[in-house]
């Protein structure tokens, strides 16, 4: 029971250190800030398709990095719990491979707009509310389709052969 539990917890935090190297990366060119974010980060958010250590590990993950990068704190909060509902849902269909990223993309595009609209005041001068939360929900949807829904499944397909070794599941 013991090794099962420090399993858990090590793959936990392993994905929690890939989320944050992978935010960075994607922040130091630039990608992962304002309208259309494409954090190369959000693409680990099929993993709970594997193991369910991948659902504290990407809220982690997603926290410090927030935390570490300088966002704002409804950012910090609400961002993470986009991630953190991303990644229950994706478990919850993951006996159904092409949903993995459904998901965080619908989290993320929901959320995120609103922390960009109330976290950072990204008003567009000329639209109103809703319009703002319309064109923010297109941009950030567009970076999480690429994120979460292209490159997370080019992950999946990769990792599907390795899943036993580095998962422990068949």
């Amino acid at each position: 029971m013991k090794n099962k539990n420090a399993a858990f917890l090590t793959r936990a935090a392993m994905i929690a250190a890939i989320y944050v190297v992978l935010t960075f990366i994607a922040n130091a060119f630039g990608l992962a800030k304002y309208p259309v974010q494409v954090r190369f980060s959000e693409a680990l958010t099929i993993l709970p398709y594997f193991t369910p250590a991948a659902i504290p590990g990407l809220f982690i993950g997603c926290l410090l990095s927030n935390i570490l990068t300088g966002c704002a704190l409804p950012d910090i909060i609400f961002g993470s719990i986009a991630t953190l509902l991303g990644a229950l849902g994706t478990y919850a269909l993951r006996k159904r491979k092409w949903l993995a990223p459904v998901c965080p993309i619908l989290a993320n595009t929901i959320i995120v707009p609103l922390v960009l609209i109330y976290g950072y005041g990204l008003l567009i001068e000329g639209l109103s509310l809703l319009q703002c939360f319309g064109y923010y929900c297109l941009t950030v949807g567009a970076g999480e389709v690429i994120s979460c829904g292209i490159l997370g499944m080019i992950l999946l397909f990769a990792l599907e052969k390795y899943r036993g070794t580095l998962f422990g599941c068949r």
